[in-house]
């Protein structure tokens, strides 16, 4: 199986030490992710979003670390609303344990933010994965419709 190909959005003044503790892990053998694409310092504008647009249709999902100040950074909120129009399964994670993390102000009132530990990330990344696959119905399990049936 191939690794999981991630975009990893996160507050880029307060926490790059969470970036590169990620980034590390997904170097370990069987990590069973890698970080393809994340946040960048330049400031967001017309061409700096179309880029992470680009960015974000070659990955499988987006990793959003929450700290304590991502509420207040407009670049992590852009990235998510790019990763929701771009219909990128995501989730949140919490990023440090021993103080309040924020959400970014774009997430969505239902989305859950996580806790971060190894085995956590792990199982989040493959059921956000899956559950952002779309499943076919086998043709033997349609219901016929009247229009299907008079054929």
């Amino acid at each position: 199986m191939t690794d999981v190909r991630i975009f990893m959005s996160f507050d880029m003044d307060h926490d790059r030490d969470l970036y590169d503790e990620i980034f590390e892990q997904s170097l370990k053998r069987g990590s069973g992710f890698e970080v393809s694409a994340r946040s960048e310092v330049h400031a967001m504008g017309e061409l700096s979003e179309e880029r992470v647009r680009r960015r974000m249709r070659d990955v499988d999902e987006v990793i959003v670390i929450c700290g304590e100040h991502t509420a207040k950074s407009s670049r992590v909120s852009e990235e998510l609303r790019i990763a929701q129009e771009e219909k990128k399964p995501y989730f949140l994670l919490w990023g440090r344990r021993e103080i309040m993390c924020t959400r970014p102000s774009s997430a969505k009132a239902n989305d859950s933010m996580y806790s971060w530990t190894r085995e956590i990330l792990h199982d989040q990344i493959a059921t956000t994965l899956r559950s952002a696959q779309i499943r076919e119905v086998p043709e033997d399990c349609k219901r016929m419709t009247s229009a299907t049936q008079r054929g």
